[in-house]
């Protein structure tokens, strides 16, 4: 079996936007909750296509436990409202269609496919886990073919070498190369002059923070300019720098259950009146016929 680990909220947004541009082509009016339809199609879809084991993971709240680490870390202020809004809309949608959905409010939906991702990964019937989100936070899980990323948009499978190719680091270096790039979309800054092209040649020798020498004339770093000033950004800012790397790395203790309960065996009885609720019965049709 193949494990789907879906990302609920980027699922959300694609939706939100990428039907925005769909209606603009049509001229169709916008409905309130077309971004939640679209969700529930695009999950339909990974059924009729042979997924069997789906879980979702969204984020409930936006904030969680890393705004209590950096006061600059992302926070709802400034998202649209209705989206915001959409968030439980969607999750309760998703439970209805009999799918396992995670809101997270303490942890981030990150979390909860990293933990998801580490279940399926230990039990021996699962031939793949693949993460269904771009978000370069979770490169991190991946592990060789076995569990990778898979970018619905592109329809790009993103494995192990996959990461090294984007990052010029492997899955393990992840948070330590954010650590030191920071992430903007996430709230947090990385160290002044580390840019992605530094980052990548320094790590690729020593993998981790802890293992770059402290004095720049010990490292063996081909191609690398600059050396003095960066390791003294490092030397000054060391603390902050694991910090970063604290709040890059996922937290893989979410309950999120077993392989087992995350099987879809069709919709619940409520999915058909929320469908005529959202006004897209033949979703309740498409669904119990992929359920037979």
């Amino acid at each position: 079996m193949k494990v789907h680990l879906v990302d609920g909220t980027y699922e959300l947004f694609r939706q939100h936007f990428g039907g925005a541009h769909r209606r603009h082509e049509s001229g169709r009016e916008a409905g309130p909750h077309d971004a939640t339809i679209g969700v529930l199609a695009s999950t339909l879809q990974l059924i009729d296509d042979g997924a069997t084991h789906i879980g979702v993971a969204s984020d409930h709240v936006i904030e969680s436990f890393r705004n209590d680490l950096w006061d600059g870390y992302k926070t709802s202020a400034g998202m649209l409202p209705e989206l915001l809004h959409e968030i439980p809309v969607m999750e309760d949608a998703l439970v209805a269609m009999g799918v396992t959905t995670w809101p997270m409010v303490e942890w981030e939906a990150d979390d909860a496919l990293a933990a998801a991702a580490a279940v399926a990964d230990r039990d021996e019937r699962v031939e793949q886990v693949l993460i269904i989100t771009p978000d370069k936070d979770l490169g991190q899980c991946v592990k060789g073919t076995r569990v990778v990323q898979y970018d619905r948009r592109k329809r790009e499978i993103i494995d192990e070498d996959g990461v090294r190719e984007k990052f010029g680091v492997g899955p393990a270096s992840i948070p330590d190369y954010l650590g030191l790039v920071g992430d903007t979309a996430d709230g947090f800054p990385g160290l002044p002059g580390w840019g992605a092209k530094s980052t990548s040649l320094v790590l690729a020798r020593y993998e981790h923070l802890e293992n770059i020498p402290p004095e720049p004339s010990l490292w063996e770093v081909e191609g690398l300019r600059g050396a003095p000033k960066l390791s003294k950004t490092l030397q000054d800012n060391a603390e902050l720098a694991v910090l970063f790397r604290i709040i890059a790395t996922v937290d893989r203790d979410v309950p999120v259950g077993t392989v087992d309960d995350w099987r879809w065996s069709g919709p619940t009885d409520d999915f058909p009146e929320l469908c005529e609720h959202l006004g897209v019965p033949a979703l309740a049709h498409r669904a119990a016929q992929l359920a037979r």
